[in-house]
């Protein structure tokens, strides 16, 4: 079967930087919902539309193709009372955005004696990415993932 709209799609993959190194991997395959669901990366899901199980797909992306461009205004140096006593490099909090009130996510990436700084870019957020991804499995998409709009199952959502 041909990875198509509407189509359950698991994947492996691994990620690099613009220098080779490898800056990510699946562990366990992916499932996505093929078809504009925003479950996977645009030029990926472009990349793989019409393949099988057992092909392989490798697309570069720019960063406004893959992770965004770094944005300097996400990184805020915040006071440390207004964190957990325990909080720790790495670790993740959601704020609103005052301007757009969209909900985003920010790491933190420093703690000193009085603050801590915070980083609302993704970790990978311009970098140019070379995705290379392995077909494990197509199938056709449930009508319940499909009216959810994401794969449900051993390598997908889980309710």
């Amino acid at each position: 079967m041909q990875i198509a709209k509407n189509s359950a799609v698991t994947i492996n993959y691994e990620m690099y930087n613009a220098e080779g190194v490898q800056i990510d991997k699946t562990e366990e395959p992916i499932a996505y919902l093929h078809g504009g669901y925003d479950n996977i990366l645009p030029l990926v899901e472009e990349a793989l539309h019409g393949k099988s199980v057992g092909d392989t797909v490798e697309v570069t992306m720019s960063p406004e193709d893959a992770f965004g461009e770094f944005e300097p205004e996400l990184v805020r140096d915040e006071d440390k009372d207004v964190f957990p006593p325990e909080v720790e490099v790495g670790m993740m909090f959601e704020a609103d955005d005052p301007v757009s009130g969209d909900v985003i996510l920010f790491r933190v990436t420093e703690v000193n004696d009085s603050s801590v700084t915070v980083d609302g870019n993704h970790p990978f957020a311009g970098m140019t990415i070379r995705f290379v991804a392995s077909v494990v499995e197509v199938r056709d998409a449930t009508s319940e993932e499909l009216s959810h709009g994401h794969v449900h199952g051993a390598h997908g959502h889980h309710h």
